[in-house]
């Protein structure tokens, strides 16, 4: 009883928070569902099975939702020797209502979202759980299977790996897990199949997004690409050799918002380089854009910062989890001159048969809930793009982390040797450290500086991530030192005293204090603070954390350059001044709010692509599922039409006619995306000149968009007039529908309606200096 009171007041506080679901509605159940348990003990397993079946027709809603997590309960604890918190339930609870619920780390998001998927799947529904990489795709359906195995609730999972067959099956099931682009490339792949029934992914009825944050905030705008091409890519060896030799400041310049441009006397120098051309008339104006994406690339493109080069390959890195992004590339331009910097052979690039974002995919699905440890601070987020309301589950245990005040330095090289004095000094003791890097290069140089020092350490980074587990294991060992890039969607709980979290190891670290995390320096979004805090303080176990920062961090120089006036560090470089630590603070909040306004402008241009992708897609599958090619041409070309059906050696004439159409529906579809990207490419030029771009793209997109249906019926028409009958065969290729013979799909690295981050970081630094004062 006692911990229930315990519960109860932790509960006050949490439904107190701004943006919180109130919770009160699922406490009141807590009882009604204690109450069961003493019956469902006495079940076998079989009988567990009848009861979960029962539930599936159940139609009283008012017993349904704690029969339901009374059941998970019991087969959770049957399954997997882990019996749920009532915290837990209040979490399944909150994502059967279809929220997002955020739950500390270690508090058991996985066994909650199994319980959550099982209740929408007796429900009768069709359930992908979506989660950010194909490892914790595979690890939580296997480790949760037999939960469902109990429930009789089916379950697969897709990975990248999976054939055609093996997809088709995993999505038959009522569960299915799957990382969110391979999901969505099964989507994109559906769109153009043309054989009705070879769709793989059929059902989207309802999703639930581990890492919510992550997955419908930080990815929401990556485009995922469907391309089709058997073309070798272009790359431009001469102009990169040409950029690699400009200088900093005098041939060109970069200012905080991750913008580059050529000085007078860089143009000058590149145009020399070129033969003498004018990189602004029509002789160089082809050579610009080459000259601008190699600049890009050289200037504010980083090896072992935003990608590695591996086996040969540009590999690009995850900036909010540090990891390599599998199958995420460039745009082709850019992508290309990557290569060409640093001297590899192109890759492929082709026509972009489809595309979409992760945010449209998402909001495809009727139900949408979630989970994540870090859900509040884009509430307003969540709400305003996905209609989503987050419920703040309180922990089962009291967090006693201790969360000491940043420390901040005046220089980068200050910080760094603050940071090496701080983990020497708390190693001393035999308490385990994490250290959590911006990215590759900084956890590499920080680890040889470890070395240095005479200290042994563990780096995971995007080089050797697949070694997460093993590293993650012995994390809390005592005196294990583990350098890491972002910890964002790791999802793997550290364990004090090793592997085990138990025992003598165990009790060993709680007495030193428990894991020790430092930042070393500030993410650009306070959550990613948040979830590297986390990893301390798990289950009430106690910990500690501190971030280091400077003001030449990157979060500083983008966000708020303009350092208080009069600040006077300490000998060793430490800033004490009272003022600094909100400036830092103002500086994230900056960048923050550039983030969502980036996303909120690349969704005003999405939008309307996705409404015109709807349309497109209903027509398309009435064609694919009817036969309304078929009719289409015994109504246009009705003499042609019954001669090809006389001479047909079997009856596939209608399934011709419906390859024809769907091809130059797809074709057309394509050209479509391609019209668009170059309005999107240029609509900055027509913000200069004081017109809205939304508007302009708006005016530009929709007249073209409605000439695709009635010019698919007429290339159809025609396409099938020419056709002959051969052998008893039509022979397609030959009468120009021809398929691409490659496809491959990758998500798109960019921003791609933000052709003006500087004026946007500005104006939120003008904007918040109003609201909160000059600092």
């Amino acid at each position: 009883m006692s911990n229930r009171k315990g519960l109860v007041a932790r509960l006050r506080r949490f439904t107190d928070r701004t943006a919180s679901v109130d919770l009160t509605r699922y406490t009141k159940l807590l009882p009604a569902i204690g109450e069961r348990e003493a019956d469902l003990r006495t079940l076998s397993d079989e009988e567990i099975g009848a009861a979960a079946d029962r539930l599936r027709k159940s139609v009283d809603d008012k017993a349904w939702l704690p029969d339901m997590c009374a059941l998970g309960r019991e087969a959770a604890d049957r399954a997997l020797g882990e019996r749920p918190f009532d915290v837990q339930l209040l979490g399944a609870m909150g994502m059967l209502s279809g929220n997002v619920v955020q739950m500390a780390t270690g508090e058991g998001k996985t066994l909650v979202g199994a319980i959550a998927a099982a209740g929408y799947a007796l429900r009768g529904n069709h359930v992908h759980v979506v989660s950010v990489n194909d490892y914790l795709a595979r690890r939580d359906a296997e480790w949760m299977r037999p939960v469902y195995d109990l429930l009789g609730v089916t379950v697969g999972f897709v990975e990248e790996s999976s054939t055609n067959d093996e997809r088709r099956a995993a999505y038959e099931c009522e569960v299915t897990y799957g990382a969110v682009s391979e999901i969505g490339f099964d989507v994109l792949r559906d769109r153009l199949v043309v054989v009705p029934g070879d769709q793989v992914a059929p059902h989207r009825e309802v999703a639930i997004i581990d890492e919510a944050d992550s997955v419908l905030v930080d990815e929401a705008r990556v485009p995922l690409v469907l391309a089709g091409s058997v073309d070798p890519g272009v790359t431009h060896v001469e102009i990169a050799n040409i950029v690699r030799r400009l200088r900093p400041k005098q041939h060109y310049e970069v200012d905080p918002g991750r913008n580059v441009w050529l000085t007078p006397l860089g143009e000058a120098e590149v145009e020399r380089a070129l033969g003498g051309i004018d990189l602004y008339d029509d002789s160089g104006s082809d050579r610009l854009a080459s000259v601008n994406l190699a600049l890009h690339a050289e200037a504010l493109l980083t090896r072992d910062v935003d990608y590695l080069v591996r086996n040969g390959a540009v590999q690009l890195i995850n900036q909010s989890r540090g990891r390599v992004a599998v199958l995420q590339r460039w745009p082709d331009g850019l992508q290309a001159a990557v290569e060409a910097k640093e001297q590899l052979a192109p890759s492929d690039s082709g026509e972009i048969l489809d595309s979409s974002t992760v945010q449209a995919l998402i909001s495809r699905y009727p139900t949408v809930a979630g989970m994540t440890g870090t859900a509040v601070a884009v509430a307003d987020t969540l709400r305003e793009f996905y209609e989503l309301e987050v419920a703040v589950i309180p922990t089962d245990q009291e967090n006693i982390r201790i969360d000491e005040p940043d420390r901040i330095f005046t220089t980068a090289e200050a910080k760094l040797t603050a940071i090496v004095a701080e983990i020497e000094k708390v190693h001393a003791d035999g308490r385990p450290i994490l250290i959590g890097t911006q990215d590759v290069a900084e956890s590499d140089a920080l680890a040889e500086l470890l070395v240095q020092a005479g200290l042994t350490c563990a780096v995971l980074n995007a080089r050797n991530d697949a070694e997460e587990a093993k590293i993650i294991a012995e994390a809390g060992a005592p005196g294990a030192i583990t350098v890491s890039t972002q910890m964002a969607g790791r999802g793997t709980d550290i364990k004090l005293g090793g592997h085990t979290g138990t025992g003598p190891t165990y009790d060993d670290v709680v007495e030193r204090g428990g894991l020790y995390v430092i930042g070393t320096a500030r993410y650009q979004s306070s959550r990613l603070d948040d979830q590297l805090r986390g990893r301390a303080g798990r289950q009430g176990d106690p910990g500690g954390s501190v971030f280091f920062a400077s003001l030449e961090d990157e979060v500083v120089l983008m966000g708020e350059p303009n350092v208080p006036k009069g600040v006077v560090a300490e000998d060793d470089g430490e800033v004490t001044d009272r003022r600094v630590p909100p400036h830092v603070d103002h500086a994230q909040r900056v960048l923050e709010g550039v983030n969502l306004e980036i996303h909120r402008n690349t969704w005003r241009y999405t939008r309307l692509i996705e409404r015109q992708r709807d349309d497109i897609l209903r027509f398309r599958d009435g064609v694919l599922s009817g036969d309304a090619a078929a009719e289409l041409m015994r109504a246009q070309a009705a003499d042609h039409y019954a001669e090809l059906e006389n001479g047909l050696a079997d009856d596939s004439l209608e399934q011709v006619c419906r390859e024809i159409l769907l091809f130059q529906i797809d074709r057309l579809w394509a050209d479509h995306l391609a019209f668009l990207a170059d309005v999107r490419d240029s609509i900055h030029l027509r913000a200069l000149g004081k017109e809205t771009p939304i508007d302009e793209f708006h005016r530009a997109a929709i007249p073209e968009f409605h000439k695709i249906i009635d010019e698919a019926k007429l290339q159809a028409v025609q396409t099938f007039s020419d056709l002959m009958v051969v052998d008893g065969k039509v022979d397609l290729e030959a009468a120009g529908v021809l398929r691409p013979s490659a496809t491959w799909t990758y998500m798109v690295h960019d921003n791609p309606f933000d052709a003006s981050v500087g004026h946007v970081l500005e104006g939120m630094r003008s904007d918040l200096r109003k609201r909160f004062g000059r600092r």
